[in-house]
């Protein structure tokens, strides 16, 4: 074969990020022929896993199942329990005398407002009496009953509600890498990278480590985290901060044992605003997940774990606050020369929507599906992936902003400083002002590879009260009838559902016990 020719790739960092990407390549690429591309991973047996993220997006159902997971072998070696959205708590208004308001960003529409028939218009102009997430989907009063989204009798990775998982991601990560290491073809070395070396076009082309073992290979990915030891390190790569745009820069975490075993388990991520940022809580089968994101420049860390504490209450007591410091921002490169950066290596934006897992899938598919088998295809893929993957961050950042500047909170400098214009994209900026006067569509949504869709902003538009005016426009919307049939097939939906499903705690029981069938 060709000098030219890319054989070897070594992934840099373990995690849910280097063990997916090492997955889905291996998977795609077909590694275990060897005629195929070679697969090494090297991790740090020093390292910790920073292993914060425990909820995930739809897309990993399909991921799994395309690098031969058993979905309930999966769930019960990784804690694993049902996600079907998330349930935002105290972020339109300012809590008074211990009344809250909370709105639902589900997984799952009964009908696409993209491509079947928008209700937005006519629930803005009044044709349903319920708030919107109630009444243009199920899933809302679904999540907020305990229900699950599917039966023991549906086969795996069969839903009846759309549905993602929350899981422990340190056993996530250890689980793929018996997976990948047993059946996919990867090789693996505990190892620390000690020096990267480059060749006269600046590629990389072999790293040196601790174990006097050299590690030679012909393309790179940078799964190291915030360290980043090829694309920043080595390659010079720069940061682009967003620390203007998203404030909350450092997180607490607790791990919060269930009173008893037959403790409700939420299956949706709760999170509640608070003075200086906002908690997390989320259900996992044996324990909670729960801390505060918050931003340094408007709390203390001694009032951030005082907030976070008095969240939890009593059963705080005795348990330890792990403090996460978090860079905010992305890679002015993803992909350089022969390396490309996947992880927190690459970027990083709070977790509010959960999207660093899906965002890790994301590129390691996109690697996989364009793999450059040969050096000259480099400069075109690098081209590429960096154009695609930047819209994506971008994207990305606008919708999380969303959930912020359009509060009516004003309680706390945190929450006036970002309502501030001057902390808002351009982007985004311009649709809320295209919103004021005409619910946003399909075509305010016109790149395929944009990370949040039309359902998901409407969620988050009319869950915050946002301010739509139609009525210099009404006319327009003359499809009642039509809108008022989808408005009533919803809510017997609904009633159907909460007859039929069993809750979250039922589901996650039996499945641990007897396994769903396969398909």
């Amino acid at each position: 074969m060709s000098s030219k020719t890319i054989n070897q790739v070594v992934i840099v960092g373990g995690g849910t990020a280097g063990w997916l990407t090492a997955a889905i390549l291996a998977t795609k690429l077909n590694c275990r022929d060897s005629k195929s591309v070679q697969i090494t991973l090297v991790e740090s047996p020093t390292i910790p896993i920073l292993g914060v993220g425990e909820g995930t997006w739809p897309t990993i159902r399909n991921t799994l199942q395309m690098i031969g997971i058993d979905e309930s072998e999966f769930m019960r070696e990784c804690d694993a329990t049902f996600k079907q959205g998330a349930e935002f708590v105290n972020w339109r208004d300012t809590p008074i005398d211990g009344e809250t308001h909370s709105y639902f960003h589900p997984l799952s529409a009964v009908f696409h407002s993209a491509y079947d028939f928008n209700l937005a218009p006519y629930w803005l102009l009044g044709s349903s009496p319920l708030p919107y997430d109630h009444a243009t989907t199920s899933q809302s009063r679904i999540s907020q009953l305990g229900l699950a989204p599917k039966k023991i009798t549906t086969p795996s990775y069969a839903a009846i509600q759309n549905y993602s998982y929350h899981l422990n991601a340190n056993k996530f990560a250890e689980f793929l890498k018996k997976h990948v290491t047993n059946k996919l073809g990867v090789k693996f070395i505990s190892a620390n990278v000690t020096q990267v070396h480059l060749d006269e076009e600046q590629h990389i082309n072999r790293l040196s480590t601790d174990i006097e073992q050299d590690i030679i290979g012909d393309f790179f990915v940078d799964c190291s985290g915030s360290k980043a030891l090829l694309i920043g390190d080595a390659l010079n790569v720069g940061w682009h901060s967003i620390d203007d745009v998203i404030f909350n820069d450092t997180a607490l975490a607790m791990q919060v044992p269930y009173p008893d075993e037959n403790t409700p388990i939420a299956s949706h991520t709760i999170a509640t605003a608070q003075e200086a940022g906002w908690t997390w809580d989320i259900g996992l089968h044996n324990r909670r997940g729960v801390g505060y994101v918050y931003s340094s420049r408007h709390t203390s860390d001694e009032r951030a774990e005082e907030v976070l504490r008095a969240y939890i209450g009593d059963q705080a007591e005795g348990i330890e606050a792990r403090k996460i410091p978090l860079n905010l921002g992305y890679r002015k490169q993803f992909w350089k020369g022969n390396c490309v950066a996947i992880g927190m290596s690459a970027a990083f934006v709070e977790p509010l929507e959960a999207s660093a897992i899906f965002l890790v899938e994301a590129a390691a598919n996109m690697l996989a599906d364009t793999f450059p088998r040969h050096k000259s295809s480099l400069g075109f893929i690098e081209s590429s992936f960096n154009k695609t993957f930047k819209l994506r961050w971008d994207k990305s950042i606008d919708f999380i902003k969303l959930h912020y500047c359009i509060s009516n909170r004003a309680d706390t400098a945190y929450w006036r400083d970002n309502v501030d214009p001057s902390s808002i994209p351009e982007s985004l900026k311009l649709k809320l002002e295209q919103w004021k006067y005409q619910p946003p569509t399909k075509y305010d949504f016109d790149y395929a590879f944009e990370p949040f869709v039309l359902d998901s902003y409407l969620f988050v538009l009319y869950g915050l009260g946002y301010s739509t005016n139609l009525a210099a426009d009404e006319s327009r919307y003359n499809d009642n009838k039509i809108a008022q049939a989808k408005f009533s097939e919803i809510n017997l939906l609904t009633q159907r559902l909460i007859d039929e499903l069993p809750t979250h705690r039922q589901l996650i029981d039996k499945v641990y016990q007897f396994g769903f069938q396969s398909i």
